[in-house]
């Protein structure tokens, strides 16, 4: 299988769009599923304090016999974490786990507005960035106010806002406005935990294309321009969800997906509700 496109961020750093996730994989699967993954042609690994998984990462990682440049590597600040001191010893905890040097791609998991500390956060996130110890710096469930927030008090434009997003909840307005600030709009949840295996709309798309409905939905993302983590521990749907980066949607496919959620509807939290 050919590998990912890339996608360039603000920052100059390159991340390759079509991603493994690893949420609610256990501890004693994930190094398997991730050691997969590789095998398959995936190169870009997203994990999180939160998801108990960073060691079994890492060691896939180190393992794999792939050079370590080769791989991305994203974790996260968990919501405990909030403050600059609090970040930065938590960026260090996650090190130790995964067993890197070096991280590409650190994210503040949720904005946590309740708390108001996620300016403090990301001032630590700058810091590690200018220290070279994280190649790149971005955020997770950001809404728009809390990106201007950010974007007014703090110097460093976030290169990736990853997000809830599929074709129930396609988040149009997010999508433009990270777009204009030269954001990336990453997808978690891509394929909506299931709940679009059935629609007609994708459906037929897949029966005109000779693929699978979870393939149709990974390849709106990427025509969409999403960056997109795909989860699974099965080693078939791990090729499965790699092999589709020959597909070809037309305009009309791609309009037709995203009309299905024209109501929009989140499967996961409110980020405005957490924390």
């Amino acid at each position: 299988m050919a590998g990912s496109p890339v996608i360039v961020l603000n920052d100059g750093v390159e991340i390759p769009q079509l991603g493994f996730g690893v949420y609610k994989v256990p501890q004693d699967e994930v190094e398997a599923a991730v050691a997969t993954a590789l095998e398959v042609g995936y190169r870009h690994i997203d994990t999180a304090k939160l998801y108990d998984n960073e060691e079994g990462v890492g060691r896939a990682v180190r393992s794999s016999g792939i050079p370590r440049d080769e791989i991305f590597v994203t974790t996260k600040i968990w919501n405990d974490d909030h403050g600059y001191d609090e970040t930065l010893a938590a960026f260090d905890a996650s090190m130790a786990r995964l067993g890197l040097d070096v991280l590409d791609l650190l994210l503040i998991h949720w904005p946590c507005p309740g708390q108001d500390r996620y300016v403090e956060t990301w001032r630590a996130l700058e810091r590690l960035q200018s220290n070279g110890r994280v190649r790149s710096i971005g955020v997770s469930n950001f809404h728009v106010h809390h990106l201007h927030r950010l974007l007014a008090e703090t110097s460093v434009v976030p290169s990736i806002n990853q997000v809830e997003l599929h074709p129930l909840l396609p988040q149009d307005e997010l999508r433009m406005f990270d777009t204009a600030h030269g954001i990336v709009t990453e997808a978690w949840s891509p394929l909506a935990r299931g709940a679009l295996l059935d629609d007609p709309t994708i459906g037929a798309i897949a029966a005109r294309i000779g693929r699978t409905p979870t393939q149709v939905v990974i390849a709106w993302h990427l025509a969409l321009g999403n960056v997109v983590i795909p989860k699974s521990v099965t080693p078939s749907r791990i090729a499965e969800n790699f092999d589709v980066l020959d597909i070809e949607l037309t305009d009309d496919d791609v309009a037709a997906i995203t009309g299905i959620g024209e109501a929009g509807r989140r499967l996961g939290a409110d980020p405005d509700d957490l924390g």
